[in-house]
């Protein structure tokens, strides 16, 4: 076998061409699950994950810390390999003997378990968490029980709630400051400090377990809140003042008890005047807090009464910021039963994280994925742990990769607003307004050609067309927008009422550009239209639906029912997912 070249970081590596490396990678993403070509339906696309992580072209993403990569990479390590394996088996043992279940049958399941375990062991291509998610399948199928931890978790949220409404946890986390001798502090750096002050003390206090599983830890509380000093910097950076304004965060917890904690701080954040996305597991990983338990524990339910519970997997960019606007707490699924992974997540979170300013996330495993890989993300993130061996705690702020623009909801609506002032214009002056939609993305590589295909046929309407504005998307790409924020833009434009005609790209027109451009139809384009992308069937849907509230409005092209063949577009994509079977 060929032998396989060395990187200095995950981060480096690139899908370049190198056959051996090349198929090593297929193998280790086909072992765990991630290869989005071969399953779809639960592994995110390239564009989703884009969301997310800042890629390159030709950059891989790796759902772990690169520590542990290496391990599995480079096998130079195998003790330290082995031990990861090896905790990851123990976790399954006790998942098992949480069941109240006779001997027999807990041999028939760890045995069972064994043999996959044993399997895996020795591969050494699966990550140890990947692993744990299909063992602890097995483990659940086997028992019938789909939480086993329900209990536990309750008693430790009761434990938390119990906690925060005693006099001496009060009295700790709210004791007045001293800002120093001689400190001069107008009201407004006052309000923020002691703000940050709170947020801190919360999350030094939500990380230390013993507070939610032994009554006398109560003597820890202020050594314990004192720990802030860690992670003061760090939220200091990433709520700076020169920003001035208020964030969209996306909330990662990690265990229950804390968790009740965890509201806290996320109270802290609402009054403060931000907005929260609470990602919880879609179902049973442990200890952590599930979309299952924030509705049917009490403490939790109470806790949350005001919140708003997104039950759809697959949001689209308009309803998830509809929601947002209209409600200062939302809750979402991760779409994972596993440690954060962000190959498996939905497609609602993939979205939060996009719309987002701020990603905070709590706990050891939640650092590892974000803090310990060599990767960049897209946002901002402020991470926060404690030691497993020495119970320190600890914060870091990541920031996110400097050459990712972030299109804010505003800088989107101010480029619709000033198209729709074009258009307004338009019709004071008497002119006809017409929408030209066409094929942008949806033959994968033939973006570039796609985009003069529309310039030089619009160019062509506009010498043919007396007195017509003829809006054409081509002429408002910005570079860094993708489909989501696209089509977020082009919907309020379309939905202005300022549309007389909307002309939908049929094979004709697609025929006459190329013969514009000087060249031949090649197969790829023969026989398209603007029936196959599915961007432009979203736009059939809107533009029907303002036909029935604008009746004049011409609707010119294919015929409605042939577009609707089609998915939504591809998420974050400008080219279409499948044809229905």
């Amino acid at each position: 076998m060929s032998r396989l070249p060395e990187f200095q970081r995950v981060a480096d590596i690139q899908a370049d061409g190198e056959p051996a490396f090349e198929a090593w990678l297929y193998h280790f993403l086909t072992e765990n699950n991630l290869e989005y070509l071969l399953n779809p339906s639960i592994v995110s696309s390239p564009e989703q994950l884009r969301f997310m992580v800042a890629l390159h072209d030709e950059q891989v993403y790796l759902p772990c810390d690169d520590d542990l990569f290496f391990r599995i990479y480079s096998r130079k390590d195998p003790k330290a390999l082995s031990r990861e394996y090896l905790k990851s088996w123990r976790f399954i043992v006790k998942l098992v003997n949480a069941y109240n279940m006779g001997k027999t049958d807990k041999r028939r399941i760890i045995g069972l378990c064994r043999y996959r375990f044993r399997l895996f062991y020795t591969n050494r291509m699966i990550l140890p968490s990947r692993m744990i998610k299909r063992l602890v399948g097995i483990v659940l199928t086997q028992c019938g029980d789909p939480d086993p931890f329900r209990e536990r978790k309750r008693r430790a949220n009761a434990m938390a709630a119990k906690l925060m409404r005693d006099f001496v946890f009060q009295g700790v986390l709210n004791a007045c400051p001293s800002f120093g001798e001689g400190a001069c502090l107008t009201i407004p750096e006052m309000r923020r400090r002691l703000d940050l002050l709170e947020m801190s003390r919360i999350m030094a206090l939500s990380t230390h377990e013993p507070l939610w599983q032994d009554e006398d830890a109560f003597a820890d509380l202020e050594r314990e809140a004192r720990a802030f000093d860690v992670v003061y910097p760090c939220l200091a950076t990433a709520f700076n003042r020169e920003s001035g304004e208020f964030k969209k965060i996306l909330f990662i917890p990690d265990v229950s008890g804390g968790f009740m904690l965890d509201l806290l701080l996320i109270r802290s954040l609402v009054r403060q005047g931000h907005q929260v996305v609470l990602a919880l597991k879609d179902a049973f990983y442990f200890n952590t807090p599930t979309i299952w338990d924030a509705e049917g524990d009490q403490c939790l339910k109470t806790a949350l009464e005001d919140a708003l519970h997104i039950t759809n997997a697959h949001v689209t960019k308009n309803e998830l910021l509809q929601l947002m606007r209209e409600n200062r707490l939302v809750i979402i699924s991760d779409g994972t039963t596993e440690q954060l992974n962000m190959y498996r997540v939905s497609v609602t979170f993939a979205r939060a994280w996009k719309e987002c300013d701020l990603v905070i996330a709590k706990g050891r495993r939640n650092r590892g994925v974000l803090l310990g890989s060599s990767h960049q993300f897209t946002r901002d993130i402020v991470a926060y742990w404690r030691d497993e061996e020495n119970g320190s705690f600890h914060a870091e702020f990541k920031p996110r990769a400097r050459w990712v623009h972030k299109f804010a909801e505003k800088d989107i609506l101010g480029q619709a607003k000033a198209i729709v002032r074009e258009m307004r214009t338009a019709r004071e002056e008497g002119k006809t307004i017409m929408f030209y939609s066409a094929i942008i993305g949806s033959i994968p590589g033939q973006t570039k050609v796609a985009v003069s295909l529309v310039n030089a046929f619009v160019a062509h309407l506009r010498d043919k067309l007396d007195n017509t504005f003829i809006i054409n998307p081509a002429e408002h790409f910005e570079e860094g927008m993708d489909g989501d924020d696209l089509m977020y833009m082009w919907e309020h434009v379309q939905r202005s009422g300022f549309l007389d005609v909307w002309r939908f790209q049929t094979v004709e027109d697609i025929e006459a550009s190329f013969s514009l451009i000087g060249r031949k139809v090649p197969a790829m384009w023969s026989g398209k239209d603007s029936t196959f992308s599915t961007g432009c069937t979203k736009e059939m849907r809107i533009a029907l639906d303002m036909q029935r509230k604008h009746p004049e409005l011409q609707i010119i092209g294919p015929s409605p029912e042939k577009f609707f063949r089609r998915r939504d577009y591809g998420v974050g994509t400008y080219f279409d997912a499948t044809l229905k079977g």
